[in-house]
């Protein structure tokens, strides 16, 4: 709590506005009881009035009473609802706002270990259950203690025994609440994270409902969904068994206490010691002080699960950096385009066996080099160490003799662009997915970047051109159209190092020649690294690497391994791409 406490700090005087709007507003009923004291104990059995006067003087108190009620009672109501949201909101916005700043931190590594829709669900979910620590911890929890603190203060006024008996329960509701309470937050962390599973489960199902359409999977994937879904439902019941014991517990305790105080003040009103009046009021004036207990339980209940989802939300934003800034790190320049492996060595787990093994290699400004394969063999590995996805476990990677881990990841960024095989789009329109290259382009630059990609002509013809919504991860466009979007946005971005990962594998023959013109009109003049499965699409290149189980095998020219006779050679007739010189 202490935590979350910081993210209320900036709101402080907007809560103590709230809650002394709230005081007012609560206040205002409790003169009802004292009113019906008045009415009976000072009106109505008072033989010297006569019968006009009693009128007189109820017509008096009660339209001074209605006044209160329609001219202060309704802004007073208004005000504390809105501020309490308005506060409440305002800090949900920034804990999401820091959370997701953090997401954005967070390595890849993280993101391959951990499912997408467990994110989500603590971002959503477990942001918008602490709301319920501000309305009812800050807010409503210290408004109903006051509410009875004034009830009591007034029955004390009226007659102190009688107060007494009243609160003869109150300690028998504070055991209750700690015992019963102790356990509920384990229970509701355990449900919780059921929840997440079966969002995480929904997320990836979703997502792939062509895949289970495909292989005819509906009646297992329903099956697998039950299993999850019953793992909520049994943790949903536990939490619900011991919430109802709670209850059952604590509200026959909240039940008994009007039953002593109708008893005690039945008896002194019989003996003539207590006036009718004050019997009532005080009737009335337990439904005003046990209807905040039985609130304040129902808070111990929501202010547990408030608080174990504080647990999730800050166990989230505690997740470790793995690629961070070092300190003093400098500002890269923009690059010449010199990149070198310097012994590099790398693993994705600490307790995993390298996945690459003493990497050397240099590449040259604008020079164009390649890296084959078989799958498997840390191709993808390799470049995704270039933009520091990931850092070496030994060795170095170096940009114009900087070493990469001693500038910052920005500026590193910056200065390269990557194309991969299957490129992400977001569900904004076309226009939005190329100005990610530059966010504050003009539109001459994006129209120029997308016929450099040969992607202006289909674009036009969109339904709404540039401005066309493109669907979730892209959806409505081909794998090609995709695929030139992604192109234009790195043509708009202009980085002197270009990635290429399987830019071209996963498409038709006339989408990969129009692809193809363009990378090779995006690699002119700038260093471009290629990952390639198609042997023709790199036999161009100035230098080709072939990697083996994270080794680097062989490297030359398309002819010179060719002659060689050795893997890539294999890979080339394997392909039967044509039939090596001899």
């Amino acid at each position: 709590m202490k935590r979350y406490m910081a993210f209320v700090k900036p709101y402080t005087w907007m809560i103590i506005l709230t809650l002394l709007i709230g005081i007012l507003k609560f206040a205002i009923p409790l003169f009802i009881p004292y009113l019906i004291k008045i009415v009976i104990d000072n009106i109505i059995i008072v033989d010297t009035l006569s019968a006009a006067e009693k009128r007189e003087q109820l017509i008096w108190w009660l339209g001074g009473t209605m006044l209160l009620f329609f001219l202060v009672r309704p802004p007073v109501e208004y005000f504390r609802q809105y501020y309490a949201q308005y506060t409440s909101n305002k800090i949900l916005f920034d804990i999401r706002s820091q959370i997701y700043e953090h997401l954005q931190k967070l390595s890849l590594r993280y993101y391959s270990n951990t499912r997408a829709g467990e994110v989500i669900s603590r971002v959503i979910n477990d942001v918008e259950q602490t709301k319920n620590f501000v309305m009812i911890g800050l807010m409503n929890v210290w408004l109903d203690l006051a509410t009875i603190l004034i009830a009591v203060g007034i029955m004390l006024t009226m007659d102190v025994k009688l107060t007494l008996v009243t609160l003869l329960a109150f300690p028998f509701y504070a055991w209750s609440v700690k015992h019963f309470f102790g356990r509920l937050r384990e229970l509701t962390r355990a449900r919780s994270q059921a929840l997440a599973n079966v969002q995480s489960y929904l997320h990836e199902r979703v997502s792939g409902m062509s895949v289970i359409k495909s292989f005819a999977l509906e009646k297992r994937e329903k099956g697998l969904f039950d299993e999850t879904n019953g793992e909520f439902l049994d943790a949903a019941i536990d939490h619900t068994k011991w919430n109802a014991k709670a209850f059952a517990v604590v509200n026959t305790i909240t039940d008994v206490a009007p039953l002593l105080v109708i008893a005690y003040a039945g008896w002194h009103v019989i003996g003539g010691d207590l006036s009718i009046g004050t019997m009532v009021a005080f009737i009335a004036y337990i439904d005003r002080l046990y209807n905040p207990l039985r609130r304040l339980v129902n808070s111990s209940t929501t202010l547990t699960q408030s608080i174990a989802s504080m647990d999730r939300v800050f166990e989230l934003m505690d997740e470790g950096y793995d690629i961070t800034d070092r300190p003093g790190a400098s500002v890269m320049p923009e690059a010449k385009g010199k990149v070198e492996f310097d012994h590099v060595r790398f693993r994705y787990e600490e307790e995993a066996g390298d996945v690459l093994r003493g990497i050397n290699l240099t590449v040259r400004p604008g020079e164009t080099i390649a890296f084959v394969g078989m799958s498997g063999g840390g191709k993808s590995t390799i470049i995704s160490l270039i933009p520091r996805f990931y850092d070496v476990t030994g060795g170095a990677v170096r940009i114009d003799g900087y070493d990469i881990r001693d500038v910052t990841v920005r500026s590193l960024r910056k200065n390269i662009g990557i194309v991969l095989q299957d490129n992400l789009l977001f569900s904004a329109s076309v226009k939005s997915n190329i100005l990610m290259g530059k966010p504050d382009a003009t539109e001459e630059e994006v129209i120029a970047a997308a016929k450099a990609a040969n992607a202006h002509a289909f674009i036009m013809g969109l339904p709404e051109g540039y401005d066309t919504e493109v669907g979730e991860r892209g959806v409505k466009l081909s794998g090609g159209q995709k695929q030139r979007i992604a192109i234009a946005r790195v043509f708009l971005k202009n980085p002197p190092i270009l990635i290429l990962d399987e830019a071209t594998s996963a498409l038709d023959l006339e989408s990969e020649a129009l692809i193809q013109d363009s990378l090779e009109r995006l690699a002119h003049d700038r260093t471009t690294i290629i990952v390639a499965h198609r042997l023709s699409t790199i036999t161009h290149a100035d230098n080709i690497f072939v990697i083996d189980h994270g080794e680097l095998k062989e490297s030359g020219t398309h002819a010179e391994l060719l002659k060689r006779g050795g893997i890539y050679h294999d890979l080339f007739q394997v392909q039967e791409l044509g039939t090596p010189e001899k």
